[in-house]
């Protein structure tokens, strides 16, 4: 047999560190894992239309008993997270998920590995974990801007742990500072580069019109440059301006950089003002730009949130036919 040379050696040596650690986590193993972990994520998509769509538990947040949950109305009928994955194959026919970090009853290992149960029973998938944070990652404070990429891993692990191929990271604000793309995106490399690790994709919301304002998402993530930092195109937070040609711009920027999911909603209100949005010209942006990810539905829009997301399942069906 041909002696192993130091490089093959250090090779072979980090495959088989991979193929423990995936093993462990769940994530297969071999070399495309190591490739995967090391340089740029690879997720094989669905292609069938029913298939792309998920549905997120934000919408549903008035019955989600969770102590971290604040929306959650008394007068509602209660549902554990836990019970989300099988509602939504029972009632809308789709088997992916996209549950909100602050509707998780508990992140312990046990209650994680619950939920991970569930969405496996229900024969479902988490295809994104969209989590908030306090401290911000363009803080003039580098303590506080170390914290919010601690903060942001604790997701990531929790990603890990219920078989998300990702996180939505939040971009909080600081009170009197303007969001700067150099600090911003000092704080995202780092985080980026554990999800790598993790073999977690990191998203970025264009969910707010200061902190997290489309084009400033897209400077960050074209300063970072990084296989693992990805946009998370929202179909209608944008249009909250009330400019209809500077949200499709902003949705056209965001898909520019969308790797495995968007946001798909067909009207945003605010004090009682809402606004609707072109759903398909919208989609079309989304296939113009190769896009191959999930949508998730995530109706706000007035009446109850069941019949408002069967909308959205049938609008997101009829374009993607």
């Amino acid at each position: 047999m041909k002696p192993l040379s130091r490089r093959d050696f250090l090779s072979e040596s980090s495959l088989a560190v991979a193929t423990a650690v995936a093993a462990r986590l769940g994530l297969g193993t071999g070399r495309g894992l190591l490739a995967a972990r090391t340089s740029e994520p690879h997720r094989d998509f669905p292609t069938q239309p029913r298939d792309r769509l998920a549905v997120a538990s934000w919408p549903f947040r008035a019955f989600i008993e969770s102590p971290t949950n604040h929306d959650r109305d008394p007068k509602k009928p209660g549902m554990d997270l836990k019970q989300f994955p099988a509602m939504v194959v029972e009632r809308f026919n789709l088997h992916n998920i996209e549950p909100l970090g602050d509707h998780f009853a508990s992140t312990k290992p046990s209650y994680l590995s619950e939920f991970r149960e569930a969405i496996a029973k229900a024969g479902s998938h988490a295809v994104d974990l969209p989590c908030g944070g306090h401290h911000s990652f363009y803080d003039p404070d580098a303590a506080k801007r170390r914290q919010s990429v601690e903060d942001a891993k604790k997701w990531v692990d929790v990603a890990v742990a219920i078989g998300s191929p990702s996180i939505r990271a939040h971009v909080a604000g600081v009170h009197g500072v303007k969001p700067d793309v150099d600090r911003a995106g000092q704080s995202l490399r780092q985080l980026a580069d554990y999800g790598a690790e993790k073999n977690v994709i990191v998203n970025l919301e264009n969910d707010d019109l200061l902190t997290e304002d489309a084009f400033f998402i897209v400077q960050v993530i074209e300063k970072v440059n990084h296989p693992w930092l990805h946009a998370l195109p929202d179909f209608c937070n944008s249009m909250m301006t009330g400019n209809a040609d500077f949200n499709y711009r902003a949705v056209t920027a965001m898909f520019k950089h969308a790797y495995n999911i968007a946001h798909m909603k067909d009207e945003e209100g605010d004090d009682g003002k809402w606004y609707t949005i072109d759903v398909a010209r919208t989609f079309a942006i989304a296939k113009d730009a190769g896009y191959r990810g999930y949508f998730s539905m995530e109706w706000e829009g007035n009446g109850e949130p069941y019949a408002g997301t069967q909308r959205l399942i049938d609008e997101s069906l009829k374009n993607l036919t």
